[in-house]
């Protein structure tokens, strides 16, 4: 994600890193080097008279207008769900380390993990709830290589116990499977009388709610904006910047080139930011910051169980958070 503090109005001009012409400048230049072209046929050589006129043009951009605008609304709506869904991930992980460390009662588990309380008292974790909130963080961790398509299980090593690691190496979701890791501990704590029957359910609504999210993250990964869709408006966008020379230059002549370099900036450039945030997961400079989100989370976590060697915040490494 680009970040920016307060740019001035000029700098928001000058700006190159997370703008669209990153990717479209070659389709701009093209087009405004045909628009000279034609343009200098037209003024040398007398062609292109009364060939086109404006008419077409301005009712299939007017179209095009609608229909970029229509795709970048949809794309916005992926991009602004996802930052939803995460924000969710957010609050169910701390719910539910919350109640990993108030509502287990494990006294003859070790107790050297502490953690302040506001009057001054201290909350202890034992072994166990600090297994389990270990093993939330390497969720969050896993979701976020899950949806990036990265297969990087160092980045959860160290918040798992060998065993469990080694059991996920070899599964197709494995946040899932961390899920049920979390859930068969429950269980088995239950079993031990260690967490009251009515908090189970608790528990186990906090697990539901990481499914529902995952499964909401998954949905937008999984499914694209038909390709259909895509491919026609990216034809449609391609021919307009390319015919439009053709059809301006018999009323606006020399500044021909100036007006297509500014249609196609704007026509391309829209065409670009609807591909760049339709899959709001990926790495692009403007996708969201998973990384900086579960880096937060990992921090918030770790300190509820009274850990203080904590890792720092993620920042913007060339304005951009990722």
């Amino acid at each position: 994600m680009i970040v920016y503090e307060n740019p001035s109005w000029i700098r928001l001009l000058l700006i190159v890193r997370g703008s669209s012409i990153r990717h479209t400048w070659k389709r701009v230049v093209f087009t405004t080097a045909l628009a000279c072209v034609v343009t200098y046929l037209h003024e040398s050589k007398g062609m292109f008279h009364d060939n086109l006129t404006m008419a077409p043009f301005s009712l299939i951009g007017l179209a095009l207008g609608i229909f970029l605008g229509f795709r970048n609304n949809t794309s916005y709506d992926r991009f602004w769900e996802g930052r939803k869904l995460w924000g969710r991930i957010v609050n169910t992980s701390r719910t539910l380390t919350r109640q990993l460390l108030t509502l287990i009662h494990s006294p003859d588990r070790g107790a050297s993990y502490t953690s302040t309380k506001a009057d001054g008292g201290l909350v202890v974790a034992s072994d166990f709830q600090r297994r389990m909130v270990y093993r939330v963080i390497a969720y969050v961790h896993a979701l976020r290589l899950h949806l990036r398509d990265q297969d990087r299980l160092e980045e959860v090593k160290e918040f798992l116990e060998p065993g469990d690691l080694e059991s996920i190496r070899g599964e197709l979701n494995r946040p899932i499977a961390l899920l049920q890791q979390l859930g068969d501990e429950v269980r088995q704590a239950w079993d031990r009388g260690e967490i009251n029957a009515y908090h189970v359910s608790v528990l186990e609504a906090s697990l539901t709610e990481f499914t529902n999210v995952q499964g909401g993250c998954e949905r937008i990964k999984s499914t694209p904006i038909p390709f259909s869709y895509n491919i026609l408006l990216h034809r449609i966008v391609f021919l307009y910047c390319v015919g439009l020379p053709f059809g301006l230059v018999s009323d606006v002549t020399i500044i021909t080139p100036i007006v297509v370099l500014l249609v196609s900036y704007a026509f391309f450039g829209l065409d670009a930011v609807g591909d760049e945030i339709e899959n709001p997961f990926g790495e692009d400079d403007n996708d969201l910051p998973l990384s900086a989100i579960t880096r937060m989370i990992e921090i918030n976590l770790r300190e509820r169980i009274g850990e203080t060697d904590l890792p720092k915040l993620r920042s913007a490494e060339n304005h951009v958070l990722t």
